[in-house]
């Protein structure tokens, strides 16, 4: 396999020339091979060791290895060291070595991918690793560009046209049009393209997606190249049945990798605290071993001098002091269990059984998609539980991207509710079978409506209704595809007026085909033919389009459609009262989150016309400020329209985003909309997913093009907060609450407020100079949308908020324009669904669907940083107890690195005694079932403070640990000061000592954890009481007489541990010392729990007390909204193809088609979820000012 990329000196520009690979290479140009992974057979043991002692921790426990094989220092034997060593470092190296080996066969599936290249005049299958700049390739309907960005060349379709989908680059859905220059235009047939060898010069790799420069050289002429002339990796070939593009770009070098940022190696929180815990550890073991060391010189100079004669000192010891720096070392021997290499290891499997259980979620199984979640990474799961800001994609992550006609007014009549017998609004599942088109054999039998009055209304003849569906039939730039009598495939530009020219379909106004002149309707079963004269296009200023037809009759009609906005202040003075019903109806539509477009006509004199044209025609043909002419004559034709009536588009939110989201808000989780779609669009999301409501304060919006400008409106908008926040801090000065901390600001403002920022201000707003005022300003909003963001700018707003509130990130997304903020985030998530997979492979977990972020979080994310805080303090309470016996026994032993326990005690301390039951609790633990987690979300908030595991909760632990040693060595020591045997004997010796010693510390370690474990499961038990009953049996084996007589050096207690646990003394002093370090412990919790309880615990008394008493349903019902109006034109994202559709280019009709939009059940939300954390706030908006709401600012 070649390498990847070879390191290169920087382009100033790029030069390519097609089919000569020779002349290409020189440039080293990047390659399409992809090699993810990091070893082969040969590298991986020397490699992944070298990897492995770059961790401090092992370098640490490699250099106690070392030490321990010196005679004169080490008291212990060198297994003690070496097996907990080799253990760590072998399952370290079998995880590295499966995660490479599926790196491997990712790379080389990615690599081997197939390629229709143009070598030798023929077309070949050519790996995907293979294809390198210059190459030709072909590509075929509905193909991701997958290998590179590509120069379009030629396209099956008239004009070296092709249309492509762009959802996985900009999040947009809608299709775009791409055009081979003419010259190259005609070169259909590979023999041509064999012989193309033209040259392009060009700009070098960059990531502005939306431009790109060049001039191709062909035949002594040149010809310039634009972004329209280009095929970006990531984009889908749509209604093409194939094209040829020379690859400009590959590899690394192609605008989406460009933008997908660098992979930063993710660290939790936890993990950066426990490294800098260690380190304060071992500080803590030098100080101990250097005190230890100088009571060691100090005895040796003032007692042992006088014993000499049979206690004499070591060959090489020559003096007090050099003892004493001996003693040193062996006491860093002998006390590193302080800090435990099994820590990390331990850490490690708890992870991996973390994300396992969220693979094997079935609630977070996608049955329809066969899709399950995903933990991509095992190094994240706790930090799930500490999450305080969201930044979600919005198409395909939110949304479903299907959109449906749902209701209707017309001549002021609303069409679309339908009612019970009781006369109230029928729920979706109330709802009775669906309206019935089987009159209209060119009906699409995946529309739905259900409301019959509409279809009567039709049959009837309503001439009203009858002139609102022929405007939908005719007022778009769809192409329709009959590839059979009656199954029509329609093309949308944008997925609005697919919805729109559907429902005008099954309604009987069927649109059937088009010319640059024609548009031929069937009309309730008649065929009539409609000259087109003029399409006034759409673009984002207008907000409306317009065609002019003229009927068989004669007659010239102006049909519109628009936004509500724009369209109302346009209509004759005669419509006022058809205008207030409507409006009414717009607004109630609002209140349901359905996008909304008015319909108006004109009727137009001939004369007129004929004169407005003519202007027409000359201001097309002027060569300066020619759209500023055309804008005036578009606005002069479009006045005194009548009213026909408005259109309510639902855009299918996927299944349970306005529950998640707001679940997750009363989590005290801010969520952040970055999208690459315009504000309109992302504003009727917020809306729909009850991010943004009518009860909001104020929904400031950010449209500077300058960045004074851009300054001035985050200015206007702090300020308007700050002066609500004065008028309710009742005599409290502002000022006086507000800090230079960013935090102070979201204490101090008082209300509900959101941020619209659009690309172009956010990227001023991202400057240096202003990032931090923006950030304040977003900071106090309860809800920010960022709108027509660059890939690169996602991740700036990520990387922003992490750089000032050092709080943790997530970003979820599903398109390749996601990779960078989900690599920026602390948490990436990737949604697998319709923009291929680029998103999933670059997160650390994915799933398929945008509501099992309430789950993964609520749930997992909780319990995982709960399972692991416990984990940490049961840890370091225990090495604490077990290792600082040690230091207590030093001052009575004179420092003589004696160690209390035998060398496999203490070798089997951690790996066997006491390692299973809190991997157990680490594992399994939890506080409350995960019902109760989903139903109290204020749960979530002690991981956003940190509250489970901190510094402070670290030294309680250490303090636990030491009182524990304490007893553990001095009520032994005080009892068998003067205690007898049964015998009479003295009972006082080290080995029974010893015994005694290690089984205290063994019971009370394994109560403790008893204590400690919220939630009992087998395996808790079986671990637990199997490690007390482990101890036990290796304890009376170890003490055996066979292990003596075959191994007498090693195993020196014979029959200790039969003789010291026969003593009824001995079992009172085990049982003295568990009750006096477990009761206060006990005694403590009681008091917490009776004096100041947490949530969790008050969640715990509800559940019992739920048991006792029979459990209560309630009902929830819709709330409706009245809202502002939205435009449904909010999902045309660029210019339509009117321009292109009069001259004629794309009349030539494609044997392929775009698959219609299948309506799905509309997802419910629970509004009560928000008034239990806001009611206070949502009193502060006036229903007379709902339409007011929205403050451009």
């Amino acid at each position: 396999m070649e390498r990847c990329a070879a390191r290169r000196a920087p382009e100033e520009e790029r030069r390519v020339r097609a089919n000569a690979r020779e002349y290409n290479e020189k440039f080293q140009y990047a390659s399409n091979c992809i090699k993810t992974s990091k070893y082969n057979i040969v590298t991986f043991l020397p490699v992944n060791l070298f990897e492995q002692f770059q961790e401090v921790a092992n370098t640490y426990f490699l250099f106690l290895l070392i030490l321990q094989l010196i005679p004169q220092i080490s008291s212990l034997s060198w297994f003690t060291t070496i097996v907990p060593l080799v253990l760590v470092l072998t399952i370290t190296a079998v995880k590295d070595a499966t995660d490479d080996y599926f790196r491997h066969k990712s790379d080389n599936q990615v690599n081997n991918r197939q390629s229709q290249v143009l070598i030798g005049g023929v077309l070949r299958q050519e790996q995907w690793m293979n294809v390198r700049v210059g190459d030709i390739i072909k590509l075929e309907n509905n193909q991701f560009v997958a290998q590179a960005d590509l120069l379009l060349l030629s396209s099956s379709e008239p004009h070296g046209l092709c249309y492509i989908e762009t959802a996985e680059l900009d999040g947009e859905t809608n299709m775009k049009v791409r055009q081979a220059i003419p010259v190259t235009a005609e070169l259909g047939d590979t023999s041509q393209l064999a012989c193309f060898d033209g040259e392009v010069i060009c700009e070098p790799p960059n990531n502005k997606l939306d431009k790109f420069g060049g001039t191709l050289y062909w035949k002594e002429s040149k010809y310039p190249l634009s972004n329209q002339n280009m095929l970006l990796r990531g984009c889908v070939l749509r209604n093409t049945e194939w094209c040829f593009g020379l690859v400009i770009f590959a590899g690394p070098d192609t605008k989406l990798m460009q933008n997908s940022g660098r992979t930063k190696f993710k660290r939790t929180s936890i993990d950066r605290l426990m490294n800098t815990l260690v380190l304060w550890i071992f500080g803590f073991l030098v100080c101990m071993g250097v005190i230890l060391a100088i009571g060691n010189a100090i005895w040796e100079h003032e007692v042992g001098v006088c014993f000499q004669i049979y206690l004499p000192w070591d060959e090489g010891v020559h003096s007090a002091f050099f003892s004493g720096f001996l003693s040193f070392w062996s006491y860093i021997i002998i006390l590193n269990t302080v800090v435990p290499i099994s820590l990390y290891v331990s850490v490690e499997v708890i992870r991996l059984g973390h994300s396992y259980f969220i693979n094997w979620d079935k609630k977070m199984y996608c049955a329809k998609c066969r899709t399950p979640a995903e933990a991509r990474t095992t190094t994240l799961n706790e930090e799930l539980g500490q999450v305080e800001y969201i930044f979600s994609d919005k198409t395909g992550t939110l949304t479903q991207n299907i959109m449906v006609f749902s209701k209707c007014s017309v001549n002021g009549h609303s069409y679309g509710d339908v009612q019970d017998m009781l006369g109230h609004k029928a729920e979706l599942g109330e709802r009775p079978e669906p309206v019935d088109f089987s009159f209209n054999p060119l009906a699409d039998p995946r529309f739905q409506f259900w409301d019959p009055s509409l279809l009567e209304a039709v049959k009837l003849g309503d001439l009203h209704v009858h002139e609102f569906f022929r405007l939908l039939s005719l007022c778009h730039t769809v192409m329709s595809e009959e590839k059979s009598e009656g199954e029509l495939l329609y093309k949308a530009q944008s997925p609005d007026e697919g919805a729109l020219v559907t429902a005008a379909r099954n309604f009987g106004f069927v649109f059937r085909s088009r010319t640059p002149k024609t548009i031929t309707v069937q009309e309730l079963g008649q065929a009539i033919t409609y000259q087109l004269l003029a399409i006034l296009d759409f673009n984002n200023i207008r907000k409306r389009m317009s065609v002019i037809v003229r009927s068989p009759e004669g007659k010239i009609r102006l049909y519109c459609k628009g936004a509500d906005t724009i369209l109302l202040e346009r209509l004759h003075p005669l419509n006022q009262d058809l205008t207030s019903v409507t409006t009414d109806h717009l607004n109630e539509y609002a209140g349901e989150g359905l996008r909304t477009l008015v319909l108006a006509y004109r009727d137009l004199e001939e004369s007129y016309y004929k004169d407005w044209s003519e202007r027409l025609h000359r201001a097309g043909s002027a060569p300066e400020a020619h759209e500023d002419h055309l804008a005036r004559l578009y606005d002069e034709v479009e006045h005194d329209m009548m009213l026909l009536g408005a259109t309510a588009i639902e855009d299918k939110l996927q299944q349970g985003v306005p529950e998640t989201i707001a679940i997750l808000t009363l989590a005290n989780i801010k969520i952040w909309v970055l999208t690459g779609d315009k504000q309109e669009t992302a504003v009727n999301i917020g809306y729909s997913c009850k991010m943004l409501t009518d009860d909001m304060t104020e929904v400031f919006v950010v449209t500077g093009h300058t960045v004074l400008e851009v300054r001035e409106e985050l200015r206007k908008a702090r300020e308007k907060m700050m002066d609500a926040s004065r008028s309710v801090c009742n005599g409290f000065s502002y000022q006086e609450k507000l800090s230079s901390n960013l935090t102070s600001v979201l204490e101090a403002i008082a209300g509900e407020y959101a941020l619209v920022i659009n690309g172009h201000s956010l990227a001023h707003a991202l400057e240096a100079d202003m990032e931090v005022e923006f950030l304040e300003t977003a900071c106090a909003c309860k809800a920010v949308i960022c709108c027509r963001v660059t890939p690169l700018q996602k991740a700036q707003v990520v990387e922003l908020v992490k750089k000032y509130k050092k709080a943790v990130t997530l970003a979820i997304g599903d398109g390749a324009n996601d990779v960078s903020m989900i690599k920026t985030a602390h948490i990436g998530v990737g949604i697998s669904g319709q923009e291929g997979i680029q998103a999933v492979l670059a997160s650390d977990y994915s799933f398929s669907q945008f509501k099992f972020l309430q789950r993964l979080l609520l749930v997992h994310g909780r319990w995982s940083y709960l399972r692991m805080c416990k984990f940490l303090c049961y840890f370091f309470y225990k090495n604490f107890a077990f290792t600082m016996v040690h230091f207590w026994f030093g001052f009575f032993c004179g420092f003589s690195a004696q160690t209390v326990y035998d060398q496999y005690f203490i070798t089997l301390y951690n790996i066997v005694y006491t390692s299973l039951p809190v991997l157990a609790m680490g594992v399994f633990d939890q506080d409350v079932p995960e019902q109760r987690s989903m139903e109290y979300p204020k749960l979530y908030e002690p991981g956003q403070l940190n509250l489970l595991f901190n510094k402070r909760e670290f030294f309680i632990c250490i303090a636990q640990g030491i009182y524990t040693s304490i007893l553990m060595f001095f009520i032994p020591y005080g009892v068998f000061a003067d205690a007898t045997r049964d015998d009479g004997a003295q009972l006082a010796d080290y080995q029974s000592f010893a015994v005694t010693v290690a089984t205290s510390l063994v019971i009370v370690v394994s109560v403790q954890i008893g204590l400690d474990t919220g939630f009992w499961t087998a395996i808790n038990h079986f671990f637990i009481w199997g490690s007390l009953a482990a101890y036990f049996a290796i304890l009376f084996t170890m003490h055996s007489d066979g292990l003596f007589r075959m191994f007498p050096n090693q195993f020196r207690f014979v029959g200790n541990a039969q003789n010291t646990l026969a003593q009824p003394t001995v079992w009172l002093t085990i049982a003295l010392t568990a009750v006096v370090c477990i009761v206060p412990v006990v005694a403590f919790r009681f008091l917490k729990l009776d004096l100041k309880p947490e949530l969790s615990d008050t969640v715990r008394y509800t559940q019992l007390v739920r048991k006792k008493q029979k459990t209560q349903h309630r009902c929830m019902r819709h709330a409706g909204r009245a809202g502002s109006r939205r435009s449904g034109y909010a999902f045309s994202h660029q210019e339509g193809f009117g321009e292109l559709i009069m001259s004629g280019k794309n009349m030539r009709l494609s044997s392929l088609a775009l698959s219609s939009f299948a309506p799905r059940p509309s997802a419910s939300w629970i509004d009560t979820l928000r008034k239990k954390k806001g009611g206070e706030g949502s009193s502060a908006g006036s229903p007379s000012g709902a339409a007011d709401k929205t403050l451009r600012v």
